[in-house]
């Protein structure tokens, strides 16, 4: 942690906008932006403007054609990151020789193929010998490029051909689309192959090495597909081929991934950060408060309560952290919770804000896009999920709360509901109306078009109580144009980092596609359950158990491992994009319904936020907690135990998301997923009413665990180990009490 955060989290205070900046940064690389100066920062402001109103016009009158908007999305995304994003972070000298050493010997292979492959000229050998030039810019060897630092003369051409190669396809659409579709002229190629490098170096420097990694082995894997072991392999492609697939039309870098971006996920950007300007972040705080502050361990619940309101909006569950976790951590620590409580259960609620309708952080229209289910379907289909999820984890409060004697917040840090209604109030109208718009079904890049514009008309509300003479409203939360400016320049910037990332997971999808990637690895999660399964049932002498069932359970077990390690430091829409494309198609093999596939996946992806030893969200979270980041990551994980739990539950009752609906599965499902969540929150705070035994404890895991099944014998067994623990314990709390 740097000398700064360490300064900031000691003390138990609210910290200012600068502080928490600061923490954002060091654990957030999507918000690691320069601090831009002099005619760059302007230009940079005059850029990301003119993308946000690009972005706000086309939703309210009308997109352009499908290549020609994701073009020009990224012709400014990829021109941008070079100059708000520093070329890396401080990182141990080891790992960045190793990164180089990968990136830059890829760089010069593909180079290298594409050379050989086009036809000979002066022109092919001058672009090679520009390529190798390249390569040796991207490599971050020296200068750390911290955020305060100037724009090198090296990341200004990057940003030229970050931009220029998709300019290249705005300008020359008709040559390259129309006029010479199929066949490619030798620069489309020259261009295709800046487009991956700087693809790749864009993601690098956004999201660090990761992401990129799966970039590069999706080429290689593309390129060496005889030479792969088994299951892995297939013909292989040319480099001239992969290049035209990932360059040319919508498979690969301008597929699907930066289509919801530029149509969906960068106005629900906009709009979280418009609303936060605006005075929406606080909203949410004091109606948390309000609605959670007198209960027992009240700090934490209000962390709960408004960390999901707010993550319904937010696409970060980092920023969500710092943001919400600013106010509510040091609130924690003082009723009584211990830092690394206190950190964590922020750090688990932020990340649920990604799962709860109705906006799920933009990525319920991007399940939209990808399943073709309406929105309607899609945000009722996640409330139970959702509900299960935030029931856990305010168990938990509640439960840590009882066995530590905490008390809720006193009656004047609640605020009154009447005070902030008046204060407030026009806050309300900008969700009501987009909400209402998308339950309407009418196109989601329409409602954040109005909530937009209503929150930017609403905000003035305050400037005309005051004129009019009520001074109760806050008329700094006004977005008057300096104010506009900037929101519309921060939304550009928040947008940079997942609009360069679904670029690279571009090439994931277009060699997916290309190579049938997705039914191999279906192929090869499916062979391994069913092996395992065999392997189990073959020393099974009772003849109990079923090989199917247990292929199914060790599918799904090895699914959410894959999802898990995929979604580490990656952002939730680009995560979900890979793991629909890459893990979802494994569980159709079990002859689960496609939406619960889309849903486990999604779950489990989120979930690798507050999943050691990649766990941001809280490592962010113990930087403000000042708690142990590995401690507080484990906490976390376990506090987020519903989110790991409810995916199964759907799974084996698909009822719980009102798909193949039966009521009595539907009932038994939700009965029994309530039980196990009590059960397993109390096995793990220790405490129902008293003090839980090891063997209590015990007892607890095992019952809660048996009642995820469906079949009624499994779930009695279960509910009859958790109602005899919880009897016998009720029987000893009251004999104490009496």
């Amino acid at each position: 942690m740097t000398e700064q955060t360490q300064r900031s989290v000691s003390e138990d205070r609210e910290l200012s906008a600068d502080e928490i900046e600061a923490l954002v940064r060091e654990y957030d690389s999507e918000s690691n932006f320069r601090n831009l100066i002099g005619p760059t920062a302007l230009l940079v402001t005059v850029l990301s403007v003119t993308l946000s109103l690009f972005h706000v016009y086309t939703a309210g009158f009308g997109l352009l054609n499908e290549v020609t908007h994701r073009t020009i999305h990224l012709t400014f995304v990829m021109g941008l990151v070079f100059l708000v994003f520093p070329r890396r972070r401080a990182e141990p000298t080891r790992r960045l020789w190793i990164d180089s050493a990968i990136f830059g010997a890829f760089y010069l292979y593909i180079t290298y193929d594409l050379v050989r492959a086009l036809p000979a000229s002066s022109l092919t050998y001058l672009f090679g010998a520009a390529m190798v030039a390249l390569t040796v810019l991207t490599l971050p060897l020296k200068g750390r490029g911290l955020p305060g630092s100037k724009v090198a003369l090296r990341d200004w051409l990057f940003a030229i051909l970050g931009a220029g190669f998709s300019l290249y396809l705005v300008v020359f659409f008709r040559d390259v689309f129309i006029v010479n579709v199929g066949d490619p002229r030798p620069q489309e190629y020259m261009v295709g192959l800046i487009a991956i490098i700087m693809t790749l170096e864009a993601t690098r420097r956004t999201m660090g090495p990761t992401l990129a990694f799966i970039g590069v082995f999706c080429v290689i894997y593309a390129l060496f597909g005889p030479y792969m072991p088994g299951i892995l392999g297939h013909r292989g492609y040319n480099i001239l081929r992969i290049i035209n697939h990932l360059f040319v039309g919508t498979e690969g870098i301008y597929g699907v991934a930066v289509g919801v971006v530029a149509t969906y996920v960068f106005h629900f950007v906009l709009f979280g950060i418009l609303a936060q300007m605006s005075g929406l972040g606080q909203l949410f705080i004091d109606l948390a408060t309000i609605v959670a502050g007198r209960a027992s361990g009240g700090s934490a619940k209000v962390s709960v309560v408004s960390s999901g309101f707010f993550g319904m909006i937010s696409g970060s569950p980092i920023a969500n952290t710092v943001t919400t976790g600013a106010f509510t951590i040091p609130l924690m620590k003082k009723s009584g919770f211990t830092p690394r409580f206190a950190g964590a259960i922020e750090a688990s609620a932020s990340c649920g804000g990604q799962v709860t309708p109705p906006i799920m952080g933009a990525s319920a229209f991007v399940m939209t896009e990808m399943l073709g289910v309406p929105y309607n379907e899609i945000i009722l289909i996640a409330i139970i999920p959702a509900a299960f999820h935030y029931l856990a984890i305010l168990l938990m409060v509640h439960l840590e709360a009882k066995r530590l004697g905490l008390s809720g917040l006193s009656s004047d840090k609640i605020p009154q509901f009447k005070a902030v209604l008046k204060k407030s109030w026009h806050l309300f109208i900008p969700l009501i109306v987009m909400v209402g718009l998308l339950l309407m079904q009418y196109t989601p890049f329409l409602a954040a078009f109005w909530g937009i514009i209503l929150t930017i008309v609403f905000s003035y509300v305050p400037a005309l109580m005051h004129a009019l003479g009520n001074t109760d409203m806050d008329r700094s939360t006004v977005l008057t144009p300096p104010r506009l400016v900037r929101g519309f320049e921060d939304g550009a910037k928040f947008a940079l980092a997942i609009g360069a990332a679904c670029a690279c997971v571009g090439f994931l999808l277009g060699i997916t596609t290309l190579t049938g990637l997705g039914f191999k690895f279906s192929a090869a999660v499916v062979q391994l359950a069913y092996d395992l399964a065999g392997f189990v049932t073959a020393m099974d002498f009772t003849g109990l158990l079923s090989e199917k069932s247990l292929a199914l359970f060790f599918g799904l077990v090895f699914v959410a491992i894959a999802c898990i390690i995929m979604g580490a430091g990656i952002p939730t829409t680009p995560t979900y994009i890979i793991l629909a494309s890459i893990a979802a198609p494994a569980l159709l093999e079990f002859d689960i319904p496609l939406i619960a596939t889309h849903f486990f996946v999604f779950y489990f992806g989120v979930l690798a936020d507050v999943t050691p030893p990649v766990a941001l969200a809280a490592y962010a979270a113990a930087g403000l907690a000042r708690s142990e980041p590995m401690t507080t990551g484990t906490t976390a994980f376990r506090l987020s135990m519903g989110k790991a739990l409810v995916p199964f539950m759907f799974i084996y009752a698909p009822s719980l998301l009102f798909v193949n609906f039966n009521a009595v599965e539907f009932v038994a499902a939700l009965v029994s997923g309530v039980i196990c969540i009590v059960a397993l929150s109390a096995a793990y705070i220790g405490h129902f009413r008293a003090t839980l035994g090891k063997l209590d404890k015990l007892a607890l895991s095992i019952g809660g665990l048996l009642l995820i099944s469906t079949d009624w014998l499994t779930m009695a067994i279960g509910a009859a180990l958790v109602g005899g623990v919880f009897l016998r314990n009720s029987r000893a709390a009251s004999a104490v009490v009496s």
